[in-house]
Order: structure tokens, then sequence, then C-alpha cells
């Protein structure tokens, strides 16, 4: 990409138990992706809205406080940031089965650090085509 449309290079963590959140950062920095934390669905849409294209990785809990949970906000994101890779993960095994986007990886809880590291490798090497 050229200077006006760098590459994205953040990974944005929507959680809302401060030790999950903290936990998945700490794995996240370990990576080429600066790392954004924040509580809600609302908040992360906010800064989707500010720095869209800088995110590479949204990995958010299904389950979040406030008016959207994980689900709505992966399909808001998959609709205006189509080529950002989005994980979402949820320590009920039955949110998968919750209307998932297509393109939408999902990881049960607990999670396994490599899983989530294998995700973002994705979101760096082999990031998603926008929808045509």
């Amino acid at each position: 990409m050229d200077a006006q449309h760098p590459e994205p290079h953040v990974a944005l963590i929507v959680e809302d138990e401060p030790y999950v959140r903290e936990l998945a950062a700490a794995l996240l920095e370990e990576t080429a992706l600066d790392v954004v934390e924040v509580e809600t669905a609302e908040a992360a849409l906010d800064y989707l809205k500010e720095q869209g294209s800088e995110v590479a990785l949204v990995f958010a809990d299904v389950r979040l406080p406030g008016e959207m949970d994980g689900v709505h906000l992966a399909k808001a994101a998959c609709t205006l940031w189509p080529t950002i890779r989005i994980v979402l993960t949820s320590g009920d095994p039955n949110a998968a089965s919750d209307g998932l986007p297509e393109g939408v990886t999902f990881i049960p809880k607990p999670w396994r650090g490599l899983d989530v590291l294998v995700q973002a490798e994705k979101a760096v090497q082999d990031p998603l085509p926008p929808v045509a």
C-alpha cells in the first residue's frame, strides 16, 4: 500500500473483563500489531469510525455490556470495514451458532494463546480481500 493508505497495524480488543482483556493485550503485544483495548462494542465502533483503516484485527467477546454484543459489532464491522479480520470469542459454546457473519472466526473460551496468535498472523500476512 502507498503512504496515503498504510497497511493496517492495529489489533482492537473488545472485552469487558479486565483480566481477559489484559491477557489478550499482553499476547497481541508480542505480534507486529499495535494494541488498542476497549470495553464495549459501542467504543469499538467509535474507534473504527476514527481509525478503521488502521485496524487489521478485531478480537471481541460475544457477550458485552451495552446495546450491542460482539455479533452485532462483527456484522457492522464486516459491512463497513470488509478487510478487517474479525475474531469472536465466548465461554458459551453455542455462541458460534448465533448468526456469525461469513468470514468471522470463532474461538471458544478459554482460548489458547496460539489460536489468537495464528489469527493475528493471518491479519498481518493474509488480510481479507474487500467485498466485491
